[in-house]
C-alpha cells in the first residue's frame, strides 16, 4: 500500500476488519502489515511445535566400570552401550578407581581402549579418556 499516515493504516485495517501488526519496527519508517494476528499467532505456535516434532533430543547416558570387571559384567555392559548407540545417544563411560588401584592406571585405560575397540562399529570416542581425580572419564557418540 506504500507509506501510509498511522490514521490511514489503521483505518484501512479497520474497514479491512484486520489488525494492524508492526512487522519491522527498526526500519525507517516502520513497516506495518495489515492481518488477523490471532491466526497469525496460531500459525506460529503451529509452526513451533511442529519443529519440536522433528527434532530429536539426545540423551548423555552414564556407564560406570571398574579396573577390575569381571568378564560377564563387562559383556552386559557393552550391550547396553550398544543399545545406547543404537538409540542415537551419548555415553559417558565412568571407570572408578578404589583406594590403591588409582596406582595401576593403565588397567583403566586397558579397559577403555578394549571399549573403545568393541564399539568401533556402532560408536567412536567424542572425547578421549582422561583421568579426573579417582575417576577415569570418556565420552562415547554413535557414528553418524
Amino acid at each position: 500500500m506504500g507509506i501510509l499516515s498511522l490514521a490511514k493504516a489503521l483505518e484501512a485495517a479497520k474497514t479491512a476488519l484486520l489488525d494492524l501488526v508492526e512487522v519491522a519496527p527498526e526500519a525507517d519508517p516502520p513497516v506495518c502489515r495489515i492481518m488477523d494476528f490471532g491466526r497469525f499467532k496460531y500459525e506460529q505456535s503451529k509452526k513451533l511445535s511442529e519443529s519440536r516434532k522433528k527434532s530429536t533430543v539426545i540423551e548423555i547416558k552414564e556407564v560406570k566400570f571398574r579396573p577390575k570387571t569381571d568378564e560377564h559384567d563387562y559383556q552386559f555392559k557393552l550391550k547396553n552401550i550398544l543399545k545406547f548407540l543404537n538409540e542415537k545417544n551419548k555415553i559417558k563411560v565412568s571407570l572408578m578407581f578404589k583406594g590403591r588401584e588409582i596406582s595401576h592406571s593403565y588397567l583403566g585405560q586397558q579397559v577403555m581402549d578394549r571399549l573403545v575397540k568393541d564399539v568401533a562399529e556402532k560408536g567412536q570416542p567424542e572425547a578421549l579418556p582422561r583421568l579426573e581425580g579417582r575417576s577415569m572419564i570418556m565420552i562415547l557418540g554413535p557414528k553418524p
